[in-house]
Formats: C-alpha cells, sequence, structure tokens
C-alpha cells in the first residue's frame, strides 16, 4: 500500500481510536461521544494524508516519526486549548497526549510499512 493511503486508512482508525480514549480519560465527556468520535477520526485523516505525502517524499524513520508527532501535536493544539462548554473544563493533556500519539504512530508505520513509488 502507498504510503499516503496507508497514512490516510491507519490515521483514520488510530483517529476512532483517540476520540473512544476520551471515555477513560474523562469519563464526563460520554454525552459527547457521538461528536467527538467523528472528529478525532477526520483529524486522523487529515493527519494522515500530509504524513503519508511528506513519507513519500523522505525515506527516512526518523524524520517521518518527527513529521508525524509534530502534526499529530499541532492538529490536536486547537482542540485541546478551548473549554468544554458542558463541563466548562480544559482537557489539555487529555487531547494532546493520544493526538501526538496517533501523528506519532502515523509516521512510523508510513515510513515502515508504506511502499515507495515506482519509478518509470
Amino acid at each position: 500500500m502507498n504510503k499516503p493511503v496507508l497514512g490516510l486508512a491507519l490515521g483514520a482508525i488510530l483517529g476512532a481510536v483517540d476520540g473512544l480514549t476520551a471515555l477513560i480519560s474523562a469519563p464526563e465527556t460520554a454525552s459527547e461521544i457521538k461528536t467527538i468520535v467523528p472528529l478525532s477520526m477526520l483529524k486522523g485523516l487529515i493527519a494522515g494524508v500530509i504524513i503519508g505525502v511528506i513519507a513519500r517524499k523522505v525515506n527516512s524513520l526518523a524524520i517521518g516519526v518527527l513529521v508525524g508527532l509534530t502534526v499529530g501535536a499541532l492538529l490536536a493544539l486547537p482542540v485541546a486549548l478551548g473549554t468544554d462548554p458542558n463541563t466548562g473544563k480544559q482537557y489539555f493533556w487529555e487531547i494532546m497526549i493520544p493526538g501526538s500519539m496517533v501523528g506519532l504512530i502515523v509516521g512510523y508505520a508510513t515510513q515502515r510499512f508504506g511502499s515507495r513509488p515506482a519509478t518509470a
């Protein structure tokens, strides 16, 4: 599977898992899980495509992991800085840690398991 497609698929799956971690890290948000999971999945899709495209251009595991971690953290940051309107709490680390981990795993997987484009 080529790197952008692998990043897209893995980003979607891990993004959904990222959203489901809200049930563990912030159980009071359970009523919002129908919104959290799809938005986390969308964030994972976007991160996966970006990471996959960069992984296609640069063939370095270290750079892939670093780019993945950075993209995951940057996409999680705006959400983490917000305050939950229902609880009035800010869930900074509960959002940043799983979001960054999704990026890190996608960055690793796209470099390690994604295929390079065929040369003409």
